[in-house]
């Protein structure tokens, strides 16, 4: 008997977001079903992960990228030719008050840079302090006015300044963080529309964790959020889902245990980059419309993944 394949119909759409400006701009979103099982051909976009504190990095990264670790900009365009990724996700962990407190300026100073390097969209991420976040962020989105990236990402702490600079006042893209619960993305949401961010300038980080560290939260939420989106036609959890595992996979053990230290596990490098594709991989399946790694072929091989999986 011939396999016919059954197509689930639903009432909610997911929302686009257009991300980069000009020739480099992409679309993120936009499908009608779950991923991969319906006729318009969902598609997730590929992100390569860079630092500005790259010390911070496996030793692997060194064999990589050598000496353009040392420049951001250089390092961002080593990793887009190396990984093929469809844009860039630039960490400023140096303004983190706790650690290096590296100057507003210096940072965006650097985002500018790295913005003006590649060839690919951009996504800006702070230093996880909400408050010089708060302030970082909206110096990045007045120096890069119309390069439409991606503000990455908005707290509840910090939401109203970087969701009024990013999505209102310069017009860039607002990122909701939310850590794995999907009431706190919703409320986080209807709190940016309110504020008078348009939803099409919204994306979603509803979290992540490394497969097999309590995935099964990160995979319920996802399926939730989406069967939300589309089946109950909620509006407020219809935007774009764009996730960054390369911090959780590159954290565990598995990939931050030395050869020496674990002889047994074999190459530190392929046991990080399997974690990272394990965990990208799930993510996708769950409705990720954008994912970030930090290994140029873990990059290649999602790539490949999606691909495949589009026929």
């Amino acid at each position: 008997m011939p396999y016919k394949k059954t197509e689930q119909k639903f009432n909610g759409k997911i929302g686009v977001c257009e991300i980069g400006a000009g020739d480099a701009a992409i679309s993120i979103g936009g499908e009608k079903t779950l991923p991969f099982l319906g006729g318009e051909g969902f598609k997730t976009a590929v992100g390569i992960a860079i630092t500005d504190s790259p010390e911070d990095w496996e030793g692997c990264f060194a064999a990589v990228y050598g000496d353009d670790m040392k420049d951001p900009a250089a390092f961002a365009k080593a990793a887009v030719e190396k990984s093929g990724a469809d844009f860039v996700l630039v960490k400023l962990a140096s303004a983190d008050p706790n650690g290096a407190d590296n100057s507003v300026e210096n940072c965006v100073a650097t985002a500018a840079a790295v913005e003006a390097a590649v060839n690919v969209p951009v996504v800006i991420e702070g230093c996880k302090n909400a408050e010089k976040d708060a302030k970082l962020l909206e110096a990045v989105a007045k120096t890069l006015e119309g390069k439409n990236v991606v503000l990455f990402s908005a707290v509840e702490d910090n939401y109203k300044t970087i969701g009024a600079a990013g999505g209102m006042a310069y017009g860039q893209k607002v990122s909701a963080e939310s850590a794995v619960d999907i009431n706190l993305a919703k409320q986080l949401n209807i709190l940016l529309t309110q504020l008078g961010v348009k939803p099409q300038d919204i994306v979603m980080d509803v979290g992540s964790a490394a497969a097999g560290y309590g995935f099964e939260y990160v995979a319920s939420t996802m399926d939730r959020i989406r069967l939300a989106g589309l089946g109950q036609n909620d509006d407020s959890l219809q935007m774009p889902i764009m996730t960054d595992v390369s911090n959780d996979s590159w954290g565990v053990k598995e990939a931050v245990f030395t050869e020496a230290e674990a002889p047994e596990w074999g190459s530190q490098e392929n046991r990080g980059i399997g974690m990272e594709i394990a965990t990208a991989s799930a993510c996708v399946i769950g409705g990720s419309n954008a994912i970030i790694v930090r290994h140029p072929e873990s990059a290649k091989t999602i790539k490949s993944m999606v691909a495949g999986l589009l026929g």
